[in-house]
């Protein structure tokens, strides 16, 4: 069975602890990276990994390595903070890879 899980600070990956998918705490952007690269390094058992958009703002090299395989999919989320928009900009992108125009809108 293929697994969910989510990267992010303390406070943003504890409610989705209560979901029951596996959560990542991480204190900066460099150990989500550690994580990231963990959980992607060839088993192929994570369908899906919620990345924290403020660290995922400084993994996007790595992030992109998956931006057009199925499994892994690589889901920004919000922080506790607030969005950063970068969340939205990757499906805005993603849609448009699939459909060939923007048919979310500005």
């Amino acid at each position: 069975m293929l697994k969910i899980a989510v990267i992010g600070g303390r406070d943003t990956v504890m409610g989705f602890k209560a979901l029951g998918l596996e959560t990542y705490p991480a204190a900066d952007a460099a150990e989500a990276g550690r994580v990231l690269k963990s959980l992607t390094r060839g088993s192929g058992e994570y369908a899906i990994i919620y990345i924290e958009e403020g660290f995922a703002a400084e993994l996007s090299a790595e992030i992109n390595k998956f931006k057009d395989s199925p499994t892994p999919a690589i889901i920004l989320i919000p922080g506790r903070e607030g969005s950063i928009g970068l969340g939205q900009s990757a499906l805005r992108a993603a849609v448009e890879r699939a459909v060939g125009t923007n048919i979310l809108g500005d």
